[in-house]
């Protein structure tokens, strides 16, 4: 046999020299392509072994030995799926640096080489269907792995599974539709693992499902260009990466999943922060820059978007909808619940459009364990889901009465919120629309003190309408609130009001619509006012005039001008219980008109409306801040907030 392959070898390398055509050397299931005009030398050494460009055979390893004319890409490796076996194919100018097997349909390659070839990576490009089959990859050296139009299932392990700890590619080609799905029981880590770093890009299709535990798992960062991913299933997270993860463009859908939809965690122990370029960076950090992101989980507590680290939106169109309720951690001995965007750190946003719904028991559209600031950007938020409480035993209930909650500690009870932040939160721009309607659902709140210089703010909420446990200072921006349970704008601290276009609306009873601690103070020296349910007792009012309206009217439109210019136009909500006061204030003299016209919920000067025009006068008189809060109960008719 030996001596017929030494023949047989010997006239084709006669022949591919004189021709030009191309020596196929295969291997079981594995061709090694060598075009003529790259072999250059080939030698055998000791009867025994062949050599051509680098890559070295054993001749009885040899099932045959062929020459054509198929032209061969460099740097290519092709593995095509059919069924019950797949065939790979091996450019001649990498096939010294690639060792691969095949069993069945699973193939396994290892890459040997530490540097570029011919200045590029190596490409294994992945075709075909098979319904138990694989790639496992290892190496030492960066690479792509190419989508184009291949459907995979591997029943006992992960679809494709890279060993290597470099920086992978993995890339959908253009108008190519892909799939790969892993089955239930196996020990993998997901469906596509990465133990290096793994950018998935491309501008062709992916579709994954991992059923033994996460979609996507990279032991390192994961980012996110130009795909369209859909994560149909996981029995743990859609996304699941250390470092960070980052997406700057494309679409991702993730649906059908068990835990979170994307979790970011910490690789080591100590994080670098965010660097340059995210240069050797491990931070746990979340940057959404662009593309369309949507994102449904239905399990308990669960996070749609989770970072260890800090999150940062910069740009994109982001949906995020939790429907979960909450749970009792016995590891922290605290109520949890599930959240639309979660961040252990701190968050930033500065541009983009989120649009974040949670429908579950103490859901919230945004948690952050550190602080906010927000300076562009659109933020939706809808939770309709009451409070969720837990008994000393860490056995879970619902609550829809807000005045029940008061008999939980805060470790026992998590409250649905528009927006909630352990740290401080600073609003310097961006518009926010929120509407919470289960018991103690606060629009915005900080567990300290919270700022705002600019930006618009909307909240129709079931308990306070922004709260913060510390000072509160607005010097400028556009607020509407209307609480149907309490306060519209709450602070336990000073109330500092200096600027800014605000419309607070409380639930009457001893609510107000803008409120300080007890042995705090409301200071208003400047800005433009419209309180129903008046202002605090004892408030500290100059730099302009407070007065009262005589009368109200639910539903009905009005606009406030400050001496002979309109400052904003409002529209009052039709709660069913509502302060008695109307109190306005301005830094000159306030006025207020009726039967002026408008559209929509409300609208400000300067923010892309018309003027308020028409109405009469409305009777004003002298507001004595020392009188306190009234009954509650306001009068009028029909309309609504318009939600």
């Amino acid at each position: 046999m030996r001596q017929t392959l030494l023949t047989i070898a010997a006239l084709l390398l006669t022949g591919i020299a004189a021709t030009a055509q191309t020596l196929n050397v295969t291997v079981g299931n594995v061709t090694y392509q060598f075009p003529a005009n790259q072999t250059g030398e080939m030698n055998f050494t000791g009867g025994s072994t062949l050599t051509v460009m680098g890559k070295t055979f054993t001749l009885s390893d040899i099932t045959s030995m062929t020459t054509d004319e198929t032209a061969v890409t460099d740097n290519l490796v092709s593995i095509v799926y059919d069924g019950t076996t797949a065939k790979v194919s091996v450019a001649g100018n990498v096939a010294q640096y690639v060792e691969a097997t095949v069993s069945g349909a699973h193939v396994t390659i290892v890459q040997s080489n530490t540097a570029a070839v011919d200045d590029d990576e190596i490409t294994y490009q992945l075709s075909g269907s098979s319904s138990d089959g694989s790639l496992t990859l290892d190496g030492s050296y960066k690479c792509t792995v190419s989508l184009a139009g291949v459907t995979l299932t591997n029943p006992g392990g992960a679809a494709i599974n890279i060993t290597n700890s470099k920086r992978i590619q993995l890339s959908a080609k253009k108008n190519t539709v892909n799939t790969l799905t892993d089955a239930a029981g196996g020990s993998q880590k997901a469906c596509i693992y990465s133990k290096g770093q793994l950018q998935l890009q491309g501008n062709g299709t992916l579709s994954v499902a991992g059923y033994t535990k996460h979609a996507i798992k990279s032991g390192d960062y994961i980012t996110v260009k130009n795909l369209t991913l859909n994560i149909t299933a996981a029995a743990g997270d859609g996304i699941n990466c250390e470092e960070y993860f980052q997406m700057k463009s494309g679409t991702v859908t993730i649906s059908g999943v068990s835990d979170d939809g994307i979790q970011c965690d910490l690789g080591g122990t100590a994080s670098t922060g965010e660097t340059t370029d995210h240069e050797d960076e491990d931070s746990g950090n979340i940057y959404l820059e662009g593309g369309t992101l949507n994102v449904t989980v239905t399990a308990t507590a669960a996070k749609a978007v989770k970072s260890e680290g800090d999150m940062r939106v910069s740009g994109g169109d982001i949906t995020c909808k939790t429907s979960g309720g909450g749970s009792w951690d016995t590891d922290d001995m605290k109520t949890k619940a599930a959240a639309c965007m979660s961040a252990d750190g701190n968050m930033t946003i500065n541009g983009g459009t989120l649009t974040l719904t949670s429908t579950g028991a103490g859901g919230k559209g945004i948690s952050v364990d550190g602080t906010l600031t927000v300076t562009d950007g659109t933020v939706n938020v809808n939770t309709s889901g009451n409070a969720v409480v837990a008994s000393s035993s860490g056995t879970i209930s619902t609550v829809s009465n807000s005045q029940q909650l008061d008999r939980y500690t805060s470790d026992y009870k998590s409250l649905p919120k528009g927006i909630k932040a352990d740290g401080a939160i600073a609003i310097n721009g961006g518009t926010f629309n929120i509407i919470t309607k289960g018991a103690g659902g606060e629009g915005i709140e900080s567990k300290t003190t919270l700022t705002m210089t600019d930006g618009y703010v909307y909240a129709s909420t079931a308990d306070d309408g922004i709260n913060c446990s510390s000072t509160m200072t607005i010097s400028g921006g556009h607020i509407m609130v209307s609480s149907s349970g309490n306060d519209g704008l709450d602070a336990n601290g000073n109330l500092n009001i200096t600027g800014g276009n605000i419309f607070s609306v409380c639930a009457g009873g001893a609510e107000v619509g803008l409120d300080a601690a007890e042995q705090y103070k409301l200071n208003i020296t400047g800005g433009n006012i419209v309180a129903i349910g008046g202002f605090e007792k004892g408030a500290n009012v100059s730099g302009g005039t407070a007065k009262q309206a005589s009368s109200y009217t639910k539903g009905a439109w009005y606009a406030l001008y400050n001496g002979s210019d309109t400052a904003f136009a409002f529209k009052v909500p039709s709660n069913s219980s509502m302060g008695d006061k109307l109190v306005v204030y301005t830094t000159g003299t306030p006025s207020l008109k009726t039967g002026v016209t408008g559209s929509g919920d409300a609208f400000w000067s300067g923010n892309g409306y018309s003027s308020a025009t028409g109405g009469s006068t409305v009777s004003l008189s002298e507001y004595n801040s020392n009188s306190g809060s009234g009954p509650g109960g306001g009068p009028g008719g029909g309309g609504g907030w318009g939600h």
